[in-house]
């Protein structure tokens, strides 16, 4: 070995147990972050999901399905008049925890995968300013 070049120290550490691996596991998948996307949006129906993203039907129940079982989502019932029970899917606190983690990747695409015009801009509810992730988009 050189020796003016060390042995970086993450070669001593343990992928078997790395968090960003195992949140990727359950987050990595296509589709999987436009699902919670859609949620974190208000719209929890699958009909409503289905329409919105064109997501394969089978897909969009994999999706769900993985999300409810990992503790992100829970299935909420809900009934239509004359017709039969149906499922409204809801952000768990573990869910809701993601939302900086979206609203990051948002900032990224906002900065590099457009024009420079994002297509979304968020503000507070309440005051109406803009978020503070959104404030700066200096390129």
């Amino acid at each position: 070995m050189h020796p003016t070049l060390t042995r970086p120290p993450a070669l001593d550490w343990s992928v078997d147990t790395c968090t960003i691996g195992r949140a990727m596991a359950v987050l990595g998948e296509k589709w999987t972050v436009v699902v919670l996307r859609e949620v974190f949006n208000g719209v929890r129906r699958f009909a409503d999901m289905r329409e919105r993203t064109g997501i394969p039907r089978q897909v969009l129940t994999n999706r769900l399905a993985s999300l409810v079982e990992h503790g992100l989502l829970r299935r909420e019932p809900y009934q239509e008049p004359g017709a039969r029970i149906r499922h409204e899917y809801r952000l768990t606190r573990n869910g809701r925890e993601l939302y900086p983690v979206l609203i990051s990747l948002m900032t990224w695409g906002d900065r590099w995968m457009t024009d420079g015009t994002p297509p979304v801009r968020l503000v507070h509810r309440r005051c109406g300013a803009p978020t503070p992730w959104c404030a700066s988009r200096s390129r």
